[in-house]
This record gives C-alpha cells, sequence and structure tokens, in this order.
C-alpha cells in the first residue's frame, strides 16, 4: 500500500506545498501541480454549495396527521445530514489506480493525498500529516501563512513517517 504524493492548498485555492513519495503515477510538471489545485478547490467550492439539504423533523407531519408548526426562518426548515457537521466538498476520488482523499482544515487549508486505492486508514494518514504540518509549519516562527511551505523539517518527518508504514 503506497502514498504517492501529497499537495497541500491554501484557503485561495493557491498551491503552497506537493511532493511525490513513490512512483505509481504519471510524473507532473509544476505547472501542473497548479492548475491541479486550482481545478480541485474550485470542485471542491462548488461540491460544498450543492450539498443537498433534507427537511428538518418540525416540517415533517407526524403520523397523526396534525404536523407542527413552522417558522419563517429558512434555516429551521432544512438541516444538513448531520446538523453538528459543518458542509463538506469532496472528500474521495477513486479510480482503479488510485484515491484521492481531501482532509479541510477549519482555516481552509486542504490536504490532498494521492494513494493506492486499497489503502486502509486514509483518515489516520490524513491526520498525521496534519499533525507534522501543524508541529514544523504551523510553529514555524519564519512560516508566512498561505505561502509556500518551505520546511526542511516537515520535509524530512513526513518522508521518515510515511516510509515507515510501507
Amino acid at each position: 500500500m503506497a502514498v504517492f504524493s501529497l499537495i497541500i492548498i491554501n484557503k485561495a485555492g493557491g498551491l503552497i506545498y506537493h511532493r511525490e513519495f513513490q512512483a505509481g503515477l504519471q510524473r507532473l510538471s509544476t505547472n501542473d501541480y497548479l492548475v491541479l489545485a486550482g481545478t480541485f478547490h474550485g470542485v471542491h467550492a462548488i461540491t460544498r454549495s450543492i450539498t443537498p439539504q433534507i427537511p428538518s423533523a418540525s416540517n415533517i407531519s407526524n403520523t397523526s396527521g396534525t404536523s407542527t408548526p413552522t417558522t419563517n426562518n429558512p434555516s429551521s426548515s432544512t438541516s444538513l445530514p448531520n446538523p453538528g457537521l459543518p458542509k463538506s466538498g469532496i472528500e474521495v476520488l477513486e479510480t482503479d489506480r488510485f484515491r484521492l482523499s481531501c482532509f479541510q482544515t477549519l482555516t481552509g487549508t486542504k490536504f490532498l493525498l494521492f494513494t493506492d486505492p486499497l489503502m486502509p486508514n486514509i483518515d489516520t494518514v490524513l491526520k498525521k500529516v496534519y499533525d507534522l504540518y501543524a508541529d514544523y509549519v504551523m510553529k514555524n516562527p519564519f512560516y508566512q501563512l498561505e505561502m509556500p511551505v518551505r520546511c526542511e523539517a516537515f520535509d524530512r518527518h513526513l518522508g521518515t513517517w510515511l516510509r515507515g508504514r510501507t
């Protein structure tokens, strides 16, 4: 089971980090990665905006035929499938050759991980990548937010951890 590559996109859709770990996917140029990051950001935004809303329990008639009163507040008439969770865009794109998994932070930064489609526990891998990013990039006093990641410690620890998984 392999991790092929990692892409990190800032909240504006700009590519701030990309790294290939193993052969398996066609090699892309830096320009291709920039296009991929921008395209994925747009698709993610569109899928997030079209996330379906379902009627809330207060608007559904009960079995006795009477309905509960409704309000004019549009947010009270519909809700997300799980009201405790914010809307989410595309999270997984899978083919027979690779799986693209996306983890979006609360600040809008997206982590895209290209893996073998049979690789288990991708959520665990994404969480560890995010933890390493938080420890070595975000805590780096020289790092400027939303700018490309140039942190040797992050590269080293990320590579070491992913090699240890295989």
